[in-house]
């Protein structure tokens, strides 16, 4: 989205900003998966490098293209900031289809190559959950969304994920959460901080990054 309408989208927009201004040659550069989103993986064969795929595999050349454009796009920056909201419990399927398409064992992960490009690479998460996902509530070990990108990224890939995370927002407008208003709003505010520092640290040192 281009202009910010929500407390995740608020936060990834104060690393952004912190980012760009920490160095005079800072590039960001901006993916929106939700006004231009991709297509499902088009040939199973193109969850894998060329070299290790089946002698009969015929990915069409233009998915074939695409997935190599947004490797090349995210091999390209220097720190990956990734905007996550909870969708139904789930990250939604336009971020599972990015996911997708650079998750690459022999390519961005790694299978018959001794470590993966992106090792120790930095990603940001911001995550937002409408209420409380703490161990005891009934939501406990409900977020599917975070652990995927954890696992997938930083696991699988070697990169190195921070997690800011922003629960809480819909304690203003659900009387079951009215109660946690408080602690919402410093979650809030600590997100901003934590987005501020952190954007001025990876950008002192680094030069671009994709959202």
């Amino acid at each position: 989205m281009s202009v910010p309408s929500n407390r995740r989208d608020l936060v990834t927009a104060a690393f952004a900003s912190s980012f760009r201004d920490a160095g005079p040659g800072n590039v960001v550069v901006y993916r929106d998966l939700h006004a231009d989103p991709l297509p499902h993986l088009a040939d199973a064969s193109l969850h894998w490098a060329a070299r290790l795929r089946s002698a009969d595999a015929s990915p069409e050349p233009a998915a074939e293209d695409l997935q190599q454009r947004l490797i090349a796009e995210l091999l390209g920056a220097d720190v990956l900031l990734i905007g996550v909201p909870l969708y139904n419990y789930s990250l939604p399927s336009s971020l599972k289809a990015w996911l997708d398409h650079i998750h690459v064992p022999g390519q961005t992960a790694p299978s018959a190559i001794s470590s993966a490009p992106l090792t120790g690479r930095p990603a940001v998460l911001v995550t937002s959950r409408g209420g409380n996902y703490d161990s005891g509530t009934v939501n406990e070990g409900r977020d599917h969304a975070t652990p995927v990108l954890e696992l997938i990224l930083g696991e699988e890939m070697g990169v190195a994920v921070t997690v800011i995370a922003t629960s809480l927002p819909l304690a203003s407008s659900v009387p079951a959460l009215a109660g946690q208003t408080g602690r919402g709003e410093s979650e809030y505010a600590h997100a901003l901080r934590l987005a501020r520092d952190l954007g001025e640290q990876l950008g002192s040192s680094t030069t671009t990054f994709r959202q």
